[in-house]
């Protein structure tokens, strides 16, 4: 069997997501594993469900850094070191200087809660509550590198599901986010396999 894809998560929220690709890896359903999730956060409930899984985890508070591209510069240490191939943000609340996405150019994805181009940049709850107001009849996640411009770089996959009449912010964002799982462990998958090719393009 070929060598695992050594995956480097960052997130500064709850990390639902990634809790699937755990038990993916776990399972052998996925030819990869987790060797670093990274977090802006201390209190980051992603880096506990790193914690529980026994990946290991690196704060890089930015507050205690003289500018950005520093507080990002940790990361990437942190992540060469772990021999990084492919980095996943989860609920990363910053955005990357280009110093970080040349690092690591076609090699950065996000996972977005809806079918962009519709309602780039928004975040979360946000998304779900302008689907809502805008009355459309699908929604879904994407998952993309990360470039530059926010939300705008090449689409790997996207997932999509109905608009229920009763749906409620928080009941779409449940349904999107079992998408969003699907489309990280599919997509890792196809990676791992050598199906999908990482890199400059």
């Amino acid at each position: 069997m070929a060598e695992k894809l050594r995956l480097g998560v960052l997130g500064s929220t709850k990390g639902t997501d990634l809790q699937a690709v755990i038990d993916a890896t776990r399972k052998g359903l996925l030819n990869a594993e987790i060797v670093l999730v990274a977090s802006d956060k201390s209190d980051a409930g992603i880096l506990e469900k790193a914690r529980t899984a026994g990946i290991p985890t690196f704060v890089s508070d930015y507050k205690q850094f003289a500018n950005r591209k520093d507080a990002e510069a940790a990361i990437v240490a942190e992540l060469k070191a772990k021999d990084v191939q492919l980095v996943l943000l989860i609920g990363f609340m910053k955005i990357l200087t280009p110093f970080f996405i040349n690092e690591f150019r076609g090699r950065i994805w996000n996972i977005h809660p809806s079918l962009l181009p519709k309602y780039a940049s928004g975040m979360s709850l946000d998304v779900h509550k302008a689907v809502l107001a805008n009355h459309e009849k699908e929604t879904g996640c994407t998952l993309h590198e990360v470039v530059e411009k926010v939300d705008a770089g090449r689409i790997i996959m996207q997932k999509m599901c109905a608009v229920m009449p009763n749906d409620t912010p928080e009941s779409l964002k449940e349904r999107v986010q079992r998408l969003e799982q699907e489309c990280l462990v599919q997509a890792i998958d196809s990676a791992a396999r050598g199906k999908l090719a990482l890199g400059s393009h």
